[in-house]
């Protein structure tokens, strides 16, 4: 595996195939930017602070491909491209704002040449800035962690959600780097198993224990005095709530029922002042994902299917947001989640 999850190549955006983990290891490169949206939309690449570096590029790959064209149509062409990346994902707050740092490097330029190489410079560094910021979460993650314990985690806050590294996932390199003695439970997280397919494969290339767990059984795991504390991701958060892979929500009841911290790790990128989760479309997905598992049909043809992406967490049920600046605890107000 790379040292990074997505980077850029001469023909495009180079990115892992997450689709395909664990079973097989395989990089695409994205020569334009609709082949880039399919990959963010079927989740070849995903993850928050994955997705901002994405739309970074994607606008670079954007201003690329535009050189080909007439100079008048440059920024044109660059807007539409950049305003598709925008609403490839509407629940993910990094990807616009990934979209719109390189968009507000070039908008000054009037030459395509110089916008095309602004643009690449701009998303090298948001690359850059997302590997710092990560590791920077795990340092100030790391002390919450008991010296020995178990740590369940829900759907995939690793390496594979950012550049590198990783938030909820970086937390836990960043305390077994320090010698602490780390157990991982992660939730097979349904429908498409990012917590089996991706945290699994990832914890276990690194040598840290980790057991996959059905969802449903998180709970059970609780009661039984199994779960030290509860450490997740983030794609969205709002000023009163945290918005994270649907199951999040459940785990956070359960969690703060017997009273074990429950602990969010997220970039500043994440954070968005300007809203509440009452005002967030919440993504839905196809019937596909779950009408059917491994090639069988798991729901008769005349059910309908509710597949939302996501659910959102008062803050209520947080103990802490995990930022690379430092800690937010309650009552967070914090100038972050300010309007």
């Amino acid at each position: 595996m790379r040292d990074r999850t997505i980077w850029w190549e001469e023909d495009g955006v180079g990115l892992i195939e997450q689709t395909l983990l664990p079973e097989e290891y395989r990089e695409v490169v994205c020569s334009d930017v609709p082949r880039l949206v399919q990959a963010i939309q079927r989740l070849e690449v995903r993850g928050a602070p994955a997705l901002g570096v994405a739309g970074a590029y994607g606008v670079a790959l954007a201003c690329k491909n535009a050189l080909e064209g007439s100079e008048s149509a440059f920024s044109a062409s660059v807007n539409e491209a950049a305003s598709t990346l925008r609403s490839a994902r509407p629940t993910a707050v990094n990807l616009a704002w990934g979209v719109d740092r390189v968009l507000s490097a070039i908008q000054p330029v009037s030459d395509p040449v110089d916008a095309a190489e602004r643009a690449l410079t701009m998303a090298e560094s948001i690359a850059d800035e997302d590997e710092a910021t990560c590791r920077r979460i795990g340092s100030h993650g790391a002390p919450l962690l008991p010296d020995d314990c178990t740590v369940l985690t829900h759907c995939n806050a690793g390496a594979l959600a950012c550049a590198a590294w990783g938030t909820a996932l970086g937390v836990i390199r960043s305390a077994a780097e320090e010698g602490k003695n780390i157990r991982v439970i992660s939730c097979e997280t349904r429908p498409l198993l990012q917590g089996s397919r991706l945290t699994a494969w990832e914890l276990s290339r690194d040598g840290i224990p980790v057991t996959t767990i059905i969802d449903s059984e998180a709970a059970y795991l609780m009661q039984r005095g199994e779960i030290d504390c509860v450490i997740v991701g983030a794609d969205r958060i709002c000023t009163d709530g945290v918005f994270n892979k649907i199951g999040t929500y459940m785990h956070a009841v359960s969690a703060s029922y017997h009273q074990i911290p429950f602990y969010v790790a997220a970039p500043r990128s994440t954070f968005d002042p300007e809203h509440r989760m009452a005002d967030i479309i919440v993504e839905e997905r196809g019937r596909e994902e779950v009408a059917s598992l491994f090639g069988r049909t798991t729901v008769p043809d005349a059910v309908p299917v509710v597949n939302y992406a996501f659910d959102g967490t008062p803050f209520s049920l947080i103990a802490a947001i995990i930022t690379e600046d430092g800690l937010i605890r309650e009552p967070f107000h914090h100038p972050w989640l300010m309007p």
